[in-house]
Parts: C-alpha cells; structure tokens; sequence
C-alpha cells in the first residue's frame, strides 16, 4: 500500500509518499481499505514536531479515516468485513490502509458518503462535547462562534442551531461570512473590523453572548471577554491565531463569566465510551437532517502536503478531506 511518512521534523511537502506491505490487524483488530481521511490543523503540527505526542520515526499523520472493513484480526465481534465504517485512529490515517482497535471503529449511515465521514469525526464531536458538556447551551441563547468557517467553525455553527441557539459567526472574508450564513448563522461579522465587538452587543442585547466558542484565541480571545453575557461561558477550543491569551481574573469575577477549557480528546481518554456515545448522537443528527458535513476540498492521496499547507493558510472552507481512490 501507499502511505505518507514523516521521516524528520519539517514541513509537510518533506514527508514521503512510500510503498510499504499493508498491516495485519492483530487481535481485536480491524484493517480499514481507506476511501477517504479528514485534514486537521493538528497535522501541520505534528509534522513539525510542536505537537504533545511525538512517535518514533518514521510515522503517518491523519487522524480520521473512513472506508470499508477488509480484513479482521483474531477475537473481532462487532465488526465484520465489509463494514462501512469511520475511525479516529491514533494516527496512520493518510494511507491506503488504517489498522485500529475493534473498539474505535465506528458504523456509518448508508447515505453518509466517505467523504461526509471523514470529515464528521474530530471537528462535531470536540464541538457537540464543548457546547453540550462544557457549556450547557440552552435553547434561545446566543452563541458566538469564532472562525465560523472552519471546520469546528462549521460543526458550532450546526450544532447550536440543532439545540436552539441563536448563532452568530465571525470569519475574515465576504465568502466565508456568506458561507457561515449558509451553515445556519443568523449574523455573520467579520473579525478583521473590531466593530464586530458593537456589533455582537447591538444583535444579541447590551449584555452580549451566553456562550462564546473560540479556537482562535489571541485577540479575539481577548475582544471575547467584552461581549460576554453576564452568566457567560468562554470556551477555550483552540490557539490558531499563534498566541495564548490570558484573562484578568478581576474580569471573570466582575462579569460573572466562566472560562471553560474543552479538551475533547482527555475527556475520551479517560471516559472509555464516550467517543461512542457522541459518535451515535451525530449518527442520529445526520439521519434527521439537523447537522450535514459541508466537504469544502478534496485532495487525491498524492496531494496530502498541499492539503495541510492550504488548511493551514485558510483557504478551505468547511473540512478537507483526501479521496483514496
């Protein structure tokens, strides 16, 4: 099989498209002939060696495959060849074939395409576990959400409609405000113009959003604290703007605010079935039409660096994805 390989820190055009025998699950396992893997901006890091986890060389990034069950090791139950399945491997995604635990393979709907798949995984479940477990959206609250465009972007975006809230947006670009609106966003504001801080206060009352989801960080983290709603929840998603903020703790006491960290892949960790759970709830939502993963590019298995470099410059909107033929 063909699978990309980091063989030293760099950039993703240094990783190695190679030729190397598929695996042999093991016991409990289960080998996955990949028709699609999703793009993360944890994969830029990765190849650059920033990233928490650091496996011996060499090693494939990718952390959301999906396709078809094509071989099972000794003492599978619940999966069987021929299965349509997702996973969330730890790693080892961009390539024809994905080995992973019986455990973390996962059904998918029959109207669900690979692409779809691919791209549900990582960004709706870190949302769905930040806005349902962390802040307890409610319905009729106002969500904020930050770099609307993006792939957790989107999947916030989706979710607070499918719980009630009432959603605005931020992006940098006409387009991706346009795009934002199209996922269910009732505003749409761009970032780059600090007068989306008057804004949010004019559209969801002086007192401004309930909950507030960033993975921007920076100085949208830091305008977030002014248009935040008495009883406000902050949600601490992410750090793609390059700087980690910092709050004055006489401001969460004066306004009342909750900074909330969502770390969605500890809690799965320590809280075996979790993964599941939230997989099934997506599943349902998929099924009744409330949440639909927008594939905003799609890359062939030989393109992989350009997907990571074009993520990373953010010029997709939506999830990429690579599509193994």
């Amino acid at each position: 099989m063909r699978v990309w390989q980091v063989t030293h820190y760099g950039e993703p055009e240094e990783m190695v498209l190679a030729e190397v025998d598929a695996p042999i699950p093991s016991a409990g396992q289960v080998r996955i002939r990949n028709h699609a893997c999703g793009f993360n901006f944890f994969d830029l890091l990765q190849c650059q060696g920033k990233y928490q986890s650091k496996p011996a060389f060499p090693f494939t990034i990718g952390a959301e495959v999906s396709g078809i069950v094509d071989a099972v090791g000794d003492d599978v139950e619940r999966v069987t060849v021929g299965d349509r399945v997702l996973s969330l491997p730890r790693g080892g995604g961009f390539a024809e074939c994905t080995v992973v635990d019986e455990s973390r393979a996962y059904p998918i709907p029959a109207s669900m395409s690979f692409a779809q798949a691919a791209a549900m995984p990582v960004v709706y479940q870190t949302s769905l576990f930040a806005l349902d477990h962390r802040a307890k959206l409610q319905s009729g609250e106002w969500l904020l959400v930050h770099a609307g465009a993006s792939g957790v972007g989107v999947a916030a975006i989706q979710l607070g409609v499918a719980m009630g809230a009432r959603v605005i947006a931020t992006a940098g670009s006409k387009q991706k405000l346009e795009f934002c609106r199209q996922q269910g966003a009732e505003h749409a504001l761009n970032y780059r113009d600090d007068s989306w801080v008057d804004q949010v206060k004019q559209i969801a009352g002086k007192f401004g959003a309930d909950v507030i989801y960033d993975p921007v960080g920076g100085d949208v983290f830091d305008l977030s604290t002014k248009v935040i709603a008495p009883d406000g929840r902050l949600l601490v998603v992410g750090f793609t703007s390059g700087r980690i903020p910092s709050l004055a703790a006489n401001r969460a006491l004066l306004k009342n605010m909750s900074l909330v960290g969502v770390f969605w892949g500890r809690h799965c960790d320590e809280h075996p079935g979790y993964m599941r759970s939230l997989h099934d709830q997506l599943c349902g939502m998929f099924q009744a039409g409330k949440i639909d993963p927008p594939v905003g590019a799609a890359y062939p298995l030989e393109a992989v660096p350009q997907g990571i470099r074009d993520l990373a410059n953010r010029k997709v909107r939506g999830k990429a994805v690579v599509k193994i033929a």
